[in-house]
């Protein structure tokens, strides 16, 4: 599956476009990772906890996005988009969005 967050891919022609996929997770925070973040505040520098989470929840949203363009017979997905948003205190959401799509198998 190639994946790109552009509006094409280079090199290879849009054959149709099967429509919008997606992919989201639900995270909340780990008390261990709070107590870490909450030193590291005091010194500075990357919560290091905190950006592995965001990691792994991206990580799972594009696996959810990519799972759902396969169902529908997709061969790239386009114009791909990540957004988070604070659900409630001390959990967030990762989605990731974009556009399926089948390429022709000629130049464009």
């Amino acid at each position: 599956m190639i994946v790109v967050n552009t509006e094409v891919v280079p090199g290879r022609s849009i054959g149709r476009v099967l429509g919008l996929v997606q992919g989201n997770t639900v995270r909340a925070k780990h008390l261990g990772r709070d107590i870490a973040a909450g030193f590291k505040n005091l010194v500075g520098g990357e919560l290091r906890g905190y950006s592995d989470l965001l990691t792994e929840s991206r990580r799972q949203a594009v696996e959810r996005m990519i799972a759902q363009a396969n169902e529908l017979g997709a061969d790239a997905i386009v114009n791909v988009r990540f957004s988070t948003s604070a659900l409630t205190q001390g959990a967030a959401e990762m989605y990731a969005y974009g556009t399926a799509v089948t390429l022709d198998e000629g130049q464009p």
